[in-house]
């Protein structure tokens, strides 16, 4: 019995701890919107009709689908306490070659391969464009947050070159990739406009909640994440650890940048970049790593990137006002993460420095009292 109260009571704080940052950033961006004249409560409930009310629910839900897949690949790689933050070369790359490749494809060889071969395409050069960063880290011990950093701007750089002189449509001056027919674009679910590429996304998030918590893989990847000497001392193999778990990040990185194209923009155009992976990282860590506490979390912010664009142009903002409170949510997760970990331990909140700080005015007054 008391073990199942501490455990109730863990799940309860982890819930807490995950939701009181947002609740705080939205306060705060309250605030803010008041300070430049405007109403948050009209602005919020502009976002909520936009996001959710009517048919905008079924848009929330597409837009959610390449951020889902992008967590998970997020997720995975994170848990072995590695850093890929290459995302949007990967995606970009990914997304080229579907656009490039998948409007010529498509009267070719039919719609259902130009989905799989497109797909596969797309999840190899994700992976690919790991490939580097994961084998110096794991041969040398590299610092991967600059290796991945410049493997995508290298990406980036890459795709423009590739529109340019590769797959330009030619009936274009802009640079772009053709563009897909509808007709040719991923189906919808039945009754919805929401195409079966939000499907993939679920349960390729539950399919990774599995391995990773009920699998011997995930129980490895967890011992690796902990400590790779000890991960080492139990037979498992950290160099190929480290390349496996960038190649599966990369790869479903590579998939939704697939799903995007296929069933949501269908083309890929000069300079555009949607850097899903820098909105998403705070709730990969409000998720506490799991594809899927990641599912709501990353629906809510579909729900407010779709809403709050448009709550933003009606409100007179920039739609950069968004940045801001995910900004707000990283701040306010770090808070609540340092003050968690002191209660966990039984510390003080504050440091030693600031907390004699504080306590000296005090300490003076009562040695003056007690003359």
């Amino acid at each position: 019995m008391a073990s199942e109260g501490t455990r109730t009571r863990r799940g309860v704080d982890i819930v807490v701890r995950s939701i009181i940052p947002v609740v705080l950033a939205l306060i705060v961006a309250a605030i803010i919107l008041l300070a430049l004249g405007k109403n948050p409560l009209y602005f919020y409930g502009d976002v909520f009709a936009n996001g959710i009310l009517g048919g905008n629910w079924q848009n929330s839900l597409v837009v959610m689908t390449p951020m889902l897949l992008i967590a998970v690949g997020l997720i995975v790689v994170f848990r072995g306490q590695l850093w890929n933050l290459g995302y949007d070369g990967q995606y970009l790359l990914g997304a080229v070659f579907v656009g490039g490749l998948g409007p010529q494809l498509a009267p070719i060889v039919g719609d259902a391969l130009t989905y799989l071969i497109t797909a596969v395409l797309a999840i190899l050069v994700g992976a690919a464009w790991t490939l580097l960063p994961a084998w110096l880290k794991g041969r040398f011990g590299t610092n991967e947050v600059i290796t991945t950093l410049v493997m995508s701007s290298i990406g980036v750089g890459a795709t423009s070159l590739l529109i340019g002189y590769v797959f330009q449509d030619p009936s274009q001056r802009t640079p772009q990739t053709r563009t897909f027919n509808t007709s040719d674009m991923l189906p919808y679910i039945p009754g919805t406009t929401i195409h079966i590429g939000f499907i993939v996304a679920i349960v390729v998030a539950l399919a990774f909640q599995f391995i990773l918590s009920r699998t011997s893989f995930g129980l490895r990847l967890d011992i690796y994440g902990a400590s790779p000497k000890a991960a080492r001392h139990v037979g498992i193999n950290s160099r190929g650890m480290t390349i496996v778990l960038f190649l599966i990040s990369g790869g479903l990185i590579g998939l939704a940048a697939a799903m995007d194209i296929l069933g949501h923009v269908g083309y890929v155009r000069n300079n555009w970049n949607p850097a899903y992976g820098d909105t998403i990282m705070p709730f990969v860590f409000l998720a506490r790593l799991s594809p899927l506490a990641a599912i709501p979390f990353v629906a809510f912010y579909a729900i407010f990137a779709t809403g709050g664009t448009v709550a933003s142009i009606d409100s007179g903002l920039s739609t950069d006002f968004l940045m801001v409170i995910v900004a707000l949510i990283l701040v306010f997760m770090t808070l609540t993460e340092y003050i968690g970990t002191k209660r966990d331990l039984g510390q003080s909140y504050l440091p030693d420095e600031l907390r004699d700080a504080f306590r000296r005015p005090f300490d003076t007054l009562r040695a003056r009292s007690a003359k």
